[in-house]
């Protein structure tokens, strides 16, 4: 008889194999309690088995766990639409569910070009979307993500990112730069009457934890307009208070998207993912075209009214912000004068320690050392008892994504937990 095991190509960052957890905590079999900074990727918004949440869940289950919503309606996905309602855009007022964060990208994809009638999506340069085939298309993170199974989607063009760090410019001439080169863009390669969306995430997630300047946005969107296509904002990782705003495109004032994609942080960690735009857009999708199995499940649905009741009740878009403050200080405090970092960055819970030169060739070999620093001190974290996550399109960026509720004392305790894994590693190097 044989036996299976998972596969080998799904490499965990951490040997923890979890217990329990609750909060900001996670208890291993080993009978180690890690500081949990990496929350499911942004998934665990409102901690680990949150007592609201739990008891939302439990009571769900014993009154109908799949209620397929093409078929019958229950009323944790009414109730959780109407919460939702209350965070979302002015405008933006009818909404479509689904399971992941690829999928609810790849459903806003397929509404941007039934309602425009056009077949182009623009992104932005190391922007993650997912891993499915069209969302992978879509993404230029890192080519792990992408390489491998083409061909890929077609109907796809990319506009460079304001990376000021990279291009060695200030963020002023950096979105100049990306401004004009979109606009290079559309007059050589993409015509604007076949722009479907401009797609972007108002933070880079695994593209690497940085924030879009406002300004960058607010150009995207005015040239959207203008040439009559539809601005999409991929909020999966960056929504759902983790900026300090309860939405990442809120530190840009007056941008309002015409779909909006959010997943992660809504529901605590059970899987339900949704893309609203006004009512007038998502009427322009097919008949069929919307859809699927799982999407809107009655439990995450019911996981998602509790954990908007406990952000709103909590007051945990607030102590995102007070409490990245608290990170962002202390990090820079500890590691002041650490000559492999070159940037230490965060808004709201969304933090990011990068190591090496940033324009430094990809691949050559301080990118490579660059990498193996970081993924050192990701590692050398877990002997801190702390758990924490690489990215970025060559692996030189360590993010630290705390919970929502995460407390003071536990900020103190991640940064001191993190400055000593920082210099086991430098000093291992000297």
């Amino acid at each position: 008889m044989s036996s299976a095991s998972l596969s080998p190509i799904l490499k965990q960052a951490t040997p923890v194999v979890v217990e329990s957890a609750s909060g900001s905590w996670i208890h291993g079999i080993d009978g180690r309690d890690y500081l949990d900074f990496t929350t499911g990727i942004g998934v665990t918004s409102t901690g680990h088995c949150h007592p609201d949440v739990v008891a939302a869940a439990q009571a769900q289950c014993a009154k109908i766990i799949h209620a397929q919503y093409t078929t019958v309606m229950h009323q944790p996905l009414l109730e959780l639409t109407e919460r939702l309602g209350d965070h979302l855009p002015d405008g933006i007022d009818s909404v479509f569910y689904a399971n992941s964060g690829s999928e609810a990208v790849e459903a806003s994809v397929r509404l941007a070009r039934m309602a425009t009638g056009r077949q182009y999506i623009v992104t932005v340069q190391r922007g993650f979307h997912g891993r499915t085939v069209a969302a992978a298309s879509l993404t230029t993170a890192g080519t792990k993500f992408s390489a491998g199974f083409g061909p890929l989607m077609s109907g796809v063009a990319t506009t460079p990112f304001p990376d000021a760090l990279r291009l060695r410019m200030s963020v002023d001439e950096a979105v100049a730069y990306a401004l004009a080169e979109f606009d290079f863009l559309l007059a050589t390669r993409v015509h604007p009457s076949e722009v479907a969306a401009v797609l972007v995430e108002p933070f880079l997630g695994d593209g690497g934890y940085l924030a879009v300047p406002p300004a960058f946005l607010a150009g995207l969107a005015e040239r959207a307009r203008a040439h009559g296509a539809l601005m999409i904002l991929d909020e999966v990782q960056a929504g759902v208070g983790r900026t300090g705003k309860f939405w990442g495109h809120q530190h840009t004032d007056g941008l309002v998207p015409d779909i909006l994609i959010t997943a992660k942080g809504i529901a605590s960690g059970f899987p339900i993912s949704a893309i609203a735009a006004p009512e007038e857009i998502m009427a322009k999708a097919w008949p069929g075209s919307q859809g699927g199995t799982y999407g809107g499940n009655a439990v995450a649905a019911a996981a998602g009214v509790a954990t908007l009741g406990v952000i709103e009740r909590e007051g945990l878009v607030e102590n995102s912000r007070v409490r990245g403050e608290q990170l962002l200080a202390g990090l820079r405090a500890d590691l002041a004068g650490v000559p492999e970092i070159c940037d230490i960055r965060a808004t709201g819970l969304m933090a990011a320690v990068e190591f090496g030169d940033p324009t430094a060739s990809a691949g050559g070999p301080d990118s490579v050392e660059a990498a193996r620093l970081a993924g050192m001190v990701q590692q050398s974290c877990i002997d801190e008892d702390l758990l924490t996550l690489t990215c970025g399109p060559t692996g030189s960026i360590v993010r630290i994504i705390p919970p929502l509720v995460v407390t003071a004392d536990e900020i103190d305790t991640g940064v001191q937990r993190f400055g000593r894994a920082v210099r086991r590693v430098m000093g291992a190097q000297s």
